[in-house]
């Protein structure tokens, strides 16, 4: 009997892959906390942030290729937020934020993330020349199923729309491509992606955008396939 199940242990072991679900983004010694507070200050632009992420995925995906995983995952990465990632791809950004679509992608998503303060109330004698406005509060965070971790819970009503608006995980895709990495490309399901968000209008069931949401997952996971994920 022991002898009969060899071959069928090999073939097993031939088709092993290995990879991870993700891997820390912040670098070994908090190299992405300390870019986003200097970012936040005003201290270096968005491509000086871009640059940070960009050189903590280069080392990252190195660390998995040398530890010897088939695959280096790709869409792990966030500036803030992983379901915050998604929010900007499918192009379901809150309309409560007033975005006129011409603003860059990374302000935005700050903006969800941290809120636009209310500016103050102007007289004459302010000479600032700016219009009053409301403040804006981020999005709510909650915990992500039952663990500590965090995440920015997104924003559903019956005029939610979906469209494949960044492009960010595309190119984050081919940058691993083109260091000649082979592939696996992470995302929340799109069940799983509605059920974490929010009504935001009474009696209204988030997961009847379901139909809406999948044709851009389908469109997405043809360009990803295009692009040689396997």
């Amino acid at each position: 009997m022991i002898a009969s199940r060899i071959p069928f242990l090999s073939l097993a072991t031939q088709m092993i892959r290995t990879h991870t679900l993700g891997f820390p983004r912040m670098g070994a010694q908090r190299e992405l906390k300390f870019a986003l507070e200097r970012h936040w200050r005003g201290e270096i632009d968005a491509a000086a942030l871009e640059d940070v992420g960009r050189e903590l995925r280069v080392r990252h995906w190195a660390l998995q290729r040398d530890a010897g995983l088939d695959f280096v995952t790709v869409g792990d990465f966030a500036f803030y937020d992983h379901v915050a990632n998604h929010i900007q791809m499918f192009g379901c950004e809150p309309l409560r934020f007033g975005f006129a679509g011409d603003e860059p992608e990374l302000a935005r998503y700050f903006a969800m993330a941290r809120g636009v303060a209310a500016e103050h109330v102007h007289d004459d004698a302010c000479g600032c020349a700016q219009g009053s406005g409301d403040g804006r509060p981020a999005l709510e965070m909650t915990k992500w199923f039952d663990t500590n971790y965090h995440y920015l819970v997104p924003e559903f009503d019956a005029e939610t729309d979906f469209r494949l608006a960044s492009r960010r995980l595309l190119a984050e895709v081919a940058e691993a491509l083109l260091l000649g990495h082979p592939v696996k490309a992470v995302l929340l399901g799109p069940l799983t992606f509605l059920w974490l968000g929010k009504e935001k209008a009474a009696d209204f069931d988030r997961l009847s955008l379901l139909e809406r949401l999948l044709p851009v997952y389908s469109e997405l996971l043809d360009r990803l396939a295009a692009a040689g994920v396997q």
